[in-house]
């Protein structure tokens, strides 16, 4: 199941770049699989696909990946290591009141013009950093976004270049962006974990 020639291909490309990955089609024996050929940055989209796994996966980091409801924060807060979907201040106001230490989070921002990509507009991002920094059980790490699904590469460019443009501006380190289809173009533009699905997985 585990595509390992394609891991290792890009880990000796790209030795200083996280692969985030994403479990949501396979069951927490598959998780098991991933984390024992070394791969153990985990993403989830769903809560309850994650509490699932996290009940039977140890030795990995976690990473939610999906949207949050604000109502599902007190069930996955305290065990989960990073957030990539900080959207909105009153998810922000709900983590600080259940966490009990510090969340690393990811400011989502929404690069592209499809109406299914969540996220902050950019020009939101600097009164959305001030309000954050009021809470202390908040932890930004970097941002995070989702380009549209396209071949064009000039389009995924924009999307990515308003990321690195981020990165520059702010006293983050980190970029969460980039998929399967597309994060070639990602690491080109900075991002330091990508988040893979499908091409994680053997073909047959």
């Amino acid at each position: 199941m585990v595509n390992k020639e394609f891991i290792k291909s890009f880990k000796d490309d790209y030795p200083n770049i996280n692969i985030v990955t994403v479990t949501k089609y396979v069951d927490y024996e598959g998780v098991l699989a991933f984390r024992d050929s070394g791969m153990l940055h985990i993403g989830e989209n769903r809560v309850d696909s994650f509490l699932d796994k996290y009940e039977k996966v140890d030795n990995v980091v976690w990473h939610f990946i999906g949207s949050l409801q604000t109502k599902k924060v007190k069930k996955i807060v305290d065990k989960i290591d990073y957030l990539h979907s900080l959207d909105r201040l009153s998810l922000a106001q709900e983590i600080n009141k259940r966490a009990k230490e510090p969340l690393k989070c990811f400011i989502q921002v929404k690069t592209s013009k499809e109406e299914s990509k969540h996220g902050i507009n950019i020009d939101d991002v600097d009164s959305f950093i001030t309000e954050l920094g009021k809470l202390e059980r908040i932890e930004i790490v970097g941002f995070m976004t989702m380009a549209p699904e396209t071949n064009d590469t000039n389009e995924l460019i924009n999307c990515f270049k308003q990321m690195e443009l981020l990165k520059d501006k702010y006293p983050f380190n980190e970029l969460s962006m980039g998929m399967s289809n597309d994060y070639k173009v990602a690491i080109e533009y900075g991002a330091t974990f990508v988040r893979l699905g499908r091409i994680l997985y053997e073909r047959g």
